[in-house]
């Protein structure tokens, strides 16, 4: 069995993969004092540095799942998510209402991927 951890700490691996299978940590935004919709595209950014540098892409995204602090920030969230998904590589994905680790935190993103062979 060959699993390879990345940026390892005592809680975490920021990135591990497995069978050719991408697993990220979950992302959240770089400024939690902006609004729902920075805080989604600076998460998104995060999250696309990371597929490419663990050789991904938003192509190759298979599941996404997006914790919200409220219900009331979906529209807003999916303007910004549905840009930067591309056409035609939609993963499958949940949304759920969540209490997030910090206040200020509204959205967070969880995601796993297929890696570039």
């Amino acid at each position: 069995m060959n699993i390879s951890r990345f940026e390892t700490n005592k809680r975490m691996s920021r990135a591990v993969i497995h069978n050719n299978t991408l697993y990220l940590c979950g992302q959240v935004c770089a400024d939690a004092s902006a609004g729902i919709t920075e805080q989604t595209q600076t998460m998104l950014d995060k999250v696309e540095l990371l597929l490419n540098k663990y050789e991904s892409s938003k192509e190759h995204i298979l599941s996404a799942t997006i914790y919200l602090k409220a219900m009331s920030d979906f529209d807003a969230m999916n303007s910004v998510w549905e840009v930067w998904v591309p056409a035609g590589f939609a993963p499958s994905r949940a949304c759920v209402s969540a209490s997030m680790a910090r206040p200020d935190l509204l959205v967070e993103v969880s995601v796993v991927a297929a890696v570039k062979v």
